[in-house]
């Protein structure tokens, strides 16, 4: 495998052997080539499908298969997702906000910080994602 970027890494080049694929670099992601452009932005942490859409439509361009955009088409759509808070910076604004709220002790961050629901789910139940695995207490019998 042979990585030759070019132009400042936005267009790349895979070579297996003889066979070459294009991947288009939106975002600092690779997008998928095969795919609709409304489809392939969603790849990008921090564009779902409303923000494609929009964007598709600020730009009035068509949906057309990303592979098929030529190299305008593609530089405008850089420019025009560069617009919109995406991956590494959107991450740390997150983790920022989550931070604070750790930081000045209020119910949302000691909610972190337990790893608990902090939007009023109940617990006695569900929320296994946060908690984690069933840990089995020792004694403690069923009712019956």
């Amino acid at each position: 495998m042979c990585w030759s970027p070019s132009f400042l890494g936005l267009i790349c080049f895979l070579q297996f052997g003889g066979l070459s694929i294009k991947c288009a670099r939106v975002g600092g992601v690779e997008i998928p080539n095969n795919k609709r452009v409304e489809y392939s932005l969603q790849y990008i942490h921090g564009i779902g499908r409303t923000r494609s859409k929009q964007i598709l439509c600020d730009l009035g361009m068509e949906n057309k298969v990303t592979k098929d955009l030529s190299e305008e088409e593609l530089i405008t759509l850089r420019d025009e997702v560069s617009k919109y808070m995406i991956e590494g910076d959107l991450r740390r604004f997150n983790a920022l906000a989550i931070r604070r709220l750790k930081e000045i002790q209020c119910y949302r961050g000691i909610r972190h910080i337990q790893g608990l629901p902090c939007r009023g789910q109940r617990t006695k139940n569900n929320c296994r994602t946060l908690k984690g695995k069933r840990v089995s207490i020792a004694g403690k019998k069923k009712a019956r």
